[in-house]
């Protein structure tokens, strides 16, 4: 039976396969899978320098498409429309906006920074693009101000020099040196002490401790009523004798009442002193009317 199908019928059909999987597998290359549905967003920017098509797209870290196209807006000068390939069930949320990340190597990726609002954008939309603000961004708009600061800085160096040349803060650092070398030495005796006398103490400490507890027992085993009771008693057995000493010293009777209590005896007494004193004082004027003494016997007259 003759083939249906020619010589030219299979070239032909062989053409077109080639043909099918050339295209399938240029995408494939350029980071699209054709086996899978995709939408089709647009950013506009005003500067893309370093992008190119078949660069990735990332959201939070996380490739999401691929640049498609990037066409000039020739109804809008200085606009840049770039279209971008993503997963069907990739959703940009309203206030969305893309920014250009540069690398080291000089390569540029697009990441998309997701809008807080509920509302998604729906496939063929648009939103906004720009260069990243990042570190460099910040760092090229603090330029002004450094450039304003170069001056003080200048200023503060040239007095930090002249400080730095006082003979004085060489001493200061000597000293500093001299005070770190006492405190490091005071930290060795420090811990001498605490290696040595500390646990003496301690020993001792606790020694104090268990006599303070065996005090506190013996203490606790006193009968404080009877002590009470007794010491009660001694003091009311000395007011009694010092209540019946006073009476006895207030009273006329007996010998050390009258002597107390006589005012004539009193008066006898401090006659008594006076002569005593009188003659006492005479004597010292006139010792020999009482006392008679001679070398041979003989009496003075």
């Amino acid at each position: 039976m003759k083939s249906i199908f020619t010589k030219e019928v299979k070239i032909a059909l062989a053409a077109i396969c080639a043909i099918i999987l050339l295209f399938y597998g240029i995408n494939f290359l350029k980071g699209s899978n054709p086996f899978k549905k995709h939408n089709m967003y647009y950013v506009n920017f005003h500067d893309v320098t370093g992008l190119q098509v078949s660069n990735p797209v990332y959201t939070n870290g996380f490739p999401v498409g691929i640049v498609r196209d990037i066409d000039y807006d020739y109804d809008h000068p200085g606009n840049i429309r770039v279209g971008i390939e993503v997963n069907e069930n990739m959703r940009f949320t309203e206030g969305s906006h893309a920014e250009l990340v540069s690398s080291m190597l000089g390569n540029t990726t697009m990441n998309v920074i997701l809008g807080t609002s509920s509302k998604f954008l729906r496939p063929g939309d648009s939103f906004p693009g720009g260069p990243e603000e990042g570190l460099m961004s910040r760092a090229a708009d603090l330029i002004p101000t450094i450039q304003q600061m170069l001056p003080k800085f200048d200023s503060i160096l040239a007095n930090l020099n002249v400080i730095l040349s006082d003979p004085k803060i060489k001493q200061t650092l000597d000293n500093t040196e001299y005070v770190t070398a006492n405190l490091k030495q005071t930290t060795d005796d420090l811990n001498v002490l605490m290696h040595n006398d500390v646990p003496a103490l301690l020993a001792k400490l606790e020694s104090v401790g268990s006599n303070t507890e065996q005090l506190t027992g013996k203490l606790k085993d006193l009968d404080y009523a009877t002590t009470l009771a007794k010491v009660n008693e001694t003091v009311a057995q000395v007011n009694a004798m010092t209540k019946d000493l006073n009476e006895k010293l207030n009273s006329r009777e007996g010998s050390l009442g009258l002597m107390l209590n006589d005012k004539t005896l009193y008066t006898n007494l401090n006659k008594t002193i006076e002569s005593s004193n009188a003659l006492m004082t005479d004597l010292k004027a006139h010792p020999k009317r009482y006392v008679h003494f001679s070398v041979f016997g003989k009496k003075d007259k």
